[in-house]
């Protein structure tokens, strides 16, 4: 089954602690994992950041969900405790508990920052309440996901309308702020100065010149496959290298993937996504417009001696 969206996870994480002890949140996400069936492939899914499990994450958010709305109690570093009010809302036998539910609770009202002049007030808002499906920390790595996906869009539109000279001035600054090339003169020096066998450069793998890469770098349209990374891997042979980088604008065929996974020598092949996705995170053709720095509690500082 597919991991459960936190709202879902309130109810059974409640009866889970319905014993009045103290329970380690870690120990309950084994055991809701157990309880709910969940698959080695459910429980390892992980957030688009890759930061923590989509499931840990989730069982997480049900219960600060229902700590605000007084349902649960922390006790400790990493654990919790079900409260009177907790344990008089399992006695109801409520058949679910989600954020529109927890509305009810003027507690958690405020902890979302609705207004609650008035028991009216607050009743009106517990009824028009509505929560999304995702929890906070999705909602915002997905839009930040999105706003990526659009950069890079954007990125390979404005690369595509720009002359060859261009491109390759742009593989450059990329491959220099990788670490690779030595200094941005060395680099500049040795790209674009073979032209010989489909290689259109040599760049040092590092500041000390080690070992070169050979590059191809190309503004393609159409789906780059395997007879172009072939030959490309022939060039290399010419030159007896061993390393090399192929990138496109476009994308590579799967036989051209498996091609490279086949040979002996080590070629990279950077499409026209992957590109994009190393521009933002390199900072070439982007400027920054917000930082946001997302913390969370230091466990350490407030744990139990």
């Amino acid at each position: 089954m597919a991991v459960p969206d936190y709202q879902s996870l309130m109810l059974p994480l409640l009866k889970l602690v319905s014993d009045g002890q103290e329970h380690s949140l870690s120990v309950l996400v084994d055991a809701l994992a157990m309880q709910l069936k969940l698959t080695d492939d459910d429980k390892k899914e992980m957030l688009p950041s890759g930061s923590q499990t989509t499931f840990y994450s989730r069982v997480g958010w049900a219960r600060t969900y229902m700590k605000m709305a007084c349902l649960l109690e922390s006790t400790g570093r990493g654990t919790i405790r079900i409260t009177e009010r907790g344990l008089d809302l399992l006695r109801s036998n409520p058949a679910n508990i989600n954020a529109k539910f927890l509305a009810q609770y003027p507690e958690f009202m405020e902890f979302k920052g609705a207004s609650r002049h008035s028991n009216k007030r607050s009743a009106v808002e517990a009824v028009e309440y509505e929560e999304p499906a995702q929890t906070p920390q999705e909602i915002l790595e997905s839009s930040y996901l999105n706003l990526r996906r659009n950069l890079a869009q954007e990125l390979m539109e404005r690369i595509k309308n720009c002359p060859p000279r261009f491109f390759e001035k742009l593989v450059i600054d990329l491959l220099v702020a990788m670490g690779y090339g030595g200094s941005r003169r060395d680099a500049g020096r040795a790209v674009g100065q073979s032209g010989d066998e489909g290689i259109d450069g040599i760049i040092k793998e590092d500041k000390l010149g080690l070992d070169v890469v050979y590059i191809q770098a190309k503004r393609w349209e159409a789906t780059v496959g395997r007879p172009i990374v072939q030959t490309f891997a022939g060039s290399l042979e010419g030159q007896r290298a061993r390393k090399g980088v192929l990138i496109t604008t476009s994308q590579f065929s799967q036989e051209a993937k498996d091609y490279v996974n086949k040979i002996e020598k080590k070629i990279v092949l950077i499409d026209g996504e992957q590109l994009a996705q190393f521009m933002i995170d390199h900072g070439i053709g982007v400027t920054e417009v917000a930082s946001y720095t997302i913390k969370k509690a230091d466990l350490d500082y407030f744990g139990d001696e």
